[in-house]
């Protein structure tokens, strides 16, 4: 971006089997010839397609950019589709749909020239009109987009969404077929990375205007990236293949993408030992923590290292969890080296703010484990609400071995610190995903990762108590009223510290617990070259290839 300014990202890549480090680096507005690396030049002759195994936890409940809020979702979403912008295997942010673009020296206007070589897999022209389209209909309050809060950088975009302004003034309009320009409430420099994410996408519309259910099957899902949903067997298995369409098609190797739905990370592991898929743990699936050890021993472990944090949500809406001394109560009492160490195995850092340490707002945390502490607040919490015993609560978590043994962990310390028996309860990932949006639990597990690599991504969701993603149902004015603050500070060192107060308030009033920043752990088929890991967490396949 101009006059310097870049956001730090860190792509874990796969280039011959080695797993490459961090890349900072300011982006141009010049145009690009490409937007990734040069295919071979010399390639021996296929004799048979190149095809890649993978597998994903669970049924991907929608194939429509401005609806998935699932990573299952996304990452097959960037096989199919693609944004103004994207990764190269240089681990740079760089031009995708979009050739060149430009902004403003205070960043409220980014203006981007649309490639005219891309085009829907139905042949049609990918316009700028497709971009303008899918941001308005996404901040429709009909589309019921829970991502719509990460349009509210464009002008009018939160006032269309909560039914304060209209759609015509929403800041996007294209200037011409393949010119879309945004206009931004206040300076947002981070604007050009978060065209990366799935609600900026452009959409086909009259595919979604002429089918309600246009991305709940193959035949129907009219797409513009590297991949063509060929087959969607549901709760069984997904294939994609190489897009005859696609702009970049020289630089996709891969001529399938087989990916079959295992909701067990036992079994999904074992298919990895007997070879049936080409990737074990993430972001396929979730490695077993009984396999974890074994596999370091050998040599063969890597982590993706993505900023994003594990935590337990607790619902401020009733008792008891209404009560701020209670929740610290259960912050404060849990061990986190200890669940890091026997069950995480991956050196992760505990967490003490909910912002990861890469963002820089507060590396040292803003609490540490108190178990006395904990005990007397608790005692405090209780006389405050009235209470005499403690009530039975639950914690809910989804179906994984490491979270149900971290699940386990908590419980065996809430007991031993707070005297309090918690109850567990596993629920499948579509049950537990419906019962964290409609706040139905008492304590439940939740994991964030970047959508973008700012600390805003991890404090605006907290903005309102009717936010998309925001889990507790937590609200706090002076807290709503420094992310606002934040949204009109253009120097950098001001917003930090602005957001800075903001996640202080966060962590003294604990509408959730940090338990431990992101580390992910896989293992991979040696043959598997050039897979990206995004930087932010979650799959890119256009550059894998699967050498024989």
């Amino acid at each position: 971006m101009k006059k310097g300014i870049a956001l730090a990202t860190c792509l874990s890549l796969l280039l011959g089997g080695v797993l490459a480090g961090c890349s900072n680096s300011s982006q141009s507005s010049s145009p690009a010839s490409s937007t990734s690396a040069p295919a071979a030049q010399t390639e021996e002759k296929k004799t048979e397609p190149m095809v890649l195994h993978w597998s994903i936890n669970s049924e991907p409940p929608s194939m429509d950019p401005g609806i998935a809020v699932d990573a299952d979702s996304f990452d097959m979403i960037y096989a199919a589709f693609e944004g103004l912008t994207n990764y190269d295997l240089n681990g740079q942010l760089t031009n995708a749909t979009a050739e060149s673009f430009t902004n403003n020296d205070t960043f409220t206007q980014f203006t981007f020239k649309i490639r005219k070589d891309a085009k829907w897999n139905n042949g049609d022209p990918v316009t700028a009109n497709d971009f303008v389209y899918a941001i308005k209909r996404n901040l429709d309050p009909k589309t019921a987009s829970e991502y719509a809060y990460q349009l509210y950088y464009i002008k009018g975009g939160e006032e269309f969404n909560t039914g304060k302004g209209k759609a015509e003034d929403i800041g996007v309009k294209a200037l011409d077929d393949y010119t879309v320009q945004f206009d931004l409430k206040a300076p947002t420099p981070f604007f050009r990375e978060l065209t990366f994410f799935p609600t900026l996408f452009p959409l086909h519309q009259k595919t979604v205007e002429g089918n309600p259910n246009w991305a709940a099957e193959a035949k129907t899902i009219v797409s513009n990236g590297p991949f063509n949903m060929e087959s969607w067997e549901h709760k069984s298995k997904i294939v994609f293949t190489k897009s005859p369409t696609y702009w970049d098609k020289d630089n996709v190797k891969l001529d399938r993408l087989e990916i079959v739905m295992i909701d067990d990370n036992n079994t999904a592991f074992s298919m990895f030992e007997n070879g049936e898929v080409d990737w074990g743990g993430y972001p396929a699936s979730t490695l077993p923590a009984d396999a974890i050890q074994s596999i370091k021993d050998q040599g063969k472990l890597m982590v993706a290292d993505n900023p994003g944090t594990q935590s337990v949500v607790f619902n401020t809406t009733k008792p008891p969890f209404n009560n701020k001394k209670i929740r610290q109560a259960f912050s404060y009492a849990i061990n986190r080296q200890e669940i890091i160490d026997n069950i995480l195995q991956t050196g992760v850092p505990a967490a003490y703010g909910w912002v990861p340490t890469s963002m820089g707002l507060k590396p040292d945390g803003y609490f540490k484990e108190d178990a006395e502490g904990a005990k007397q607040l608790l005692a405090e919490g209780m006389k405050e609400l009235g209470l005499t015993t403690f009530p039975e609560v639950t914690y809910t978590f989804d179906t994984t071995d490491v979270n149900k043994k971290v699940a386990e962990a908590l419980q065996d310390q809430w007991k031993k610190v707070l005297g309090v028996q918690v109850k567990l309860y596993t629920a499948e990932l579509k049950v537990y995903r419906d019962m964290r949006s409609q706040a139905n639990f008492d304590m439940i597990r939740f994991q964030w990762g970047a959508d973008f690599n700012d600390p805003i991504n991890f404090l605006e969701m907290f903005r309102d108590k009717t936010g998309g993603n925001n889990h507790p149902d937590w609200e706090n004015p002076k807290f709503k009223e420094l992310i606002d603050k934040s949204y009109q500070e253009s120097d950098l060192e001001k917003r930090k510290q602005i957001l800075l107060e903001a996640e202080t308030i966060l962590m003294d009033e604990m509408p959730l617990a940090p338990i431990n920043f992101r580390g992910s752990p896989y293992v991979k088929n040696d043959k598997v070259k050039d897979f990206i890991i995004y930087p932010l967490g979650g799959a890119y396949f256009k550059f894998t290839s699967v050498v024989q």
